[in-house]
Order: C-alpha cells, then sequence, then structure tokens
C-alpha cells in the first residue's frame, strides 16, 4: 500500500538540498553553542552563519532573525514577548476561535495576566469578517 502523507501543516518532509547543508552540523558540528569551548564556538559560528545567510536572504538584520525549536515555542515567545514589553500601556489582542492550540494557550495565559483578548469566530470557510475586527479594534 502506498502511504500518502496529509500533515504538511505540522511538518514537512526534509528537503534533500536542506538535509545536504545540515549533514556537516550533524556529523561534527554537535556542541553547545551556548558555551566557551571550541565544539561550543564550532557550533555557534555555524548558528550565526545561517542567521547571516537568511538575514541576507530577506532583507532583515541578523539581529532580527531568531530561530526556535518549533512553532509552539515561535507563537509563545512572539505573543509572550510582544505583551511583555507592552507591559503597563494597555494592548489588546484580536485572534481567530480556531488558531492553533499554541496561540490561544497562550492567550488564555495571557488573560490570565489581565491582558484582554478577543477572540472572533470564523465563517464556515474559516474567513473571517474583517468588519468584526475592525469592531474588535479598541485603540
Amino acid at each position: 500500500m502506498r502511504r500518502i502523507y496529509l500533515d504538511y501543516n505540522a511538518t514537512t518532509p526534509l528537503h534533500p538540498g536542506v538535509l545536504e547543508a545540515m549533514l556537516p552540523c550533524y556529523k561534527s558540528i554537535f556542541g553547545n553553542a551556548s558555551t566557551i569551548y571550541s565544539f561550543g564556538q564550532e557550533a555557534r559560528k555555524a548558528i550565526d552563519d545561517a542567521r547571516e545567510a537568511l538575514a541576507c536572504l530577506i532583507g532583515a538584520e541578523p539581529e532580527e532573525i531568531v530561530f526556535t525549536s518549533g512553532g509552539t515555542e515561535a507563537d509563545n515567545f512572539a505573543l509572550k514577548g510582544v505583551a511583555s514589553a507592552l507591559k503597563g500601556k494597555g494592548g489588546h489582542i484580536i485572534t481567530s476561535s480556531i488558531e492553533h492550540h499554541a496561540v490561544l494557550f497562550a492567550c488564555k495565559y495571557l488573560e490570565k495576566m489581565g491582558k484582554k483578548i478577543t477572540y472572533l469566530p470564523v465563517d464556515r470557510y474559516g474567513w473571517l469578517d474583517p468588519s468584526r475586527v475592525k469592531e474588535a479594534i479598541t485603540n
């Protein structure tokens, strides 16, 4: 029986070019990038080189590139980070009721911390009504 993979939303098969680029890291660059010894410094350089290359590719500054372990960490980092940066300045988050659990759980956490969160419904096709988004904006 032929297997068909249909969960590209969660993860995708590794592209051969990515595997080729990553093989040196898997084989010999495996130190803890936060340490000062040579194995760690080699790993740090590989990460910094990747950050520089990605920044150049998308027209960003290397300092603007943050690597995370995956989508859940990235969602938490973004939502909680922005909320923390806006602490004491209000802040209102508008999201849909069908977001990934990582987003919804982060929003629930922020609600407990006193942030105002608005969860908008979607139609049967998963679309937000732009007029409802406009109505939800508080400032």
